[in-house]
């Protein structure tokens, strides 16, 4: 009997470590959203549009988003931004069509309510959004599902009401409200 439980102790010691599981890199939870009217903070939504997270945190970390510009604003409803083209004054009569056309669609049936962060699209075109998103000040029911929601404004919606009450003509901001800087934890 002695015999047995040295022999199952020989076994169990001279067994080799098991590897642990390959741990894939922690996906980005929060961006820090810098503007002269202040900071908020999106939470990023990989489980519902991990692509468009994946897109927004990289284009992010590579300053692709500084010094761009929110540069459609409608009132009570929503503030856009992130276009590549608003970093030049001179370009202004072509914001809202740059960085279009890289990511396909990741619908959802989350509710576009206030605070919610979606990625902008060509119009009639669902599988063309890219570095452009808008933020819902209000409610939004009718676009529910026609846009990727990838993330929500978890701390400083005052600021992006704020910047929502920036004068408008048209739906074009009037003064600059400029994205200094997003940091993606």
């Amino acid at each position: 009997m002695m015999l047995v439980f040295a022999l199952v102790g020989a076994l169990l010691t001279a067994q080799a470590p098991r590897p642990s599981p390959a741990v894939s890199p922690p996906v980005a939870s929060d961006a820090v959203v810098e503007t002269a009217q202040g900071r908020f903070v999106i939470r990023l939504l990989p489980e519902i549009a991990p692509r468009h997270v994946q897109h927004f945190a990289k284009t992010a970390r590579a300053g692709g988003y500084d010094g761009t510009t929110f540069h459609r604003i409608i009132p009570h409803g929503i503030i856009q931004g992130g276009d590549p083209l608003s970093k030049d004054p001179a370009k202004a009569t072509l914001y809202g069509t740059g960085g279009l056309g890289l990511l396909k669609a990741e619908f959802s049936d989350r509710p576009m309510s206030r605070g919610a962060v979606a990625a902008v699209l060509r119009p009639s075109s669902k599988d063309s959004a890219g570095n452009q998103f808008f933020i819902c000040l209000s409610d939004q029911a009718a676009l529910t599902g026609k846009f990727t929601i990838f993330g929500e404004v978890v701390e400083g919606m005052d600021v992006v009401d704020k910047i929502g009450e920036t004068p408008v003509e048209g739906d074009r901001a009037q003064k600059r409200v400029e994205i200094q800087k997003i940091s993606v934890k």
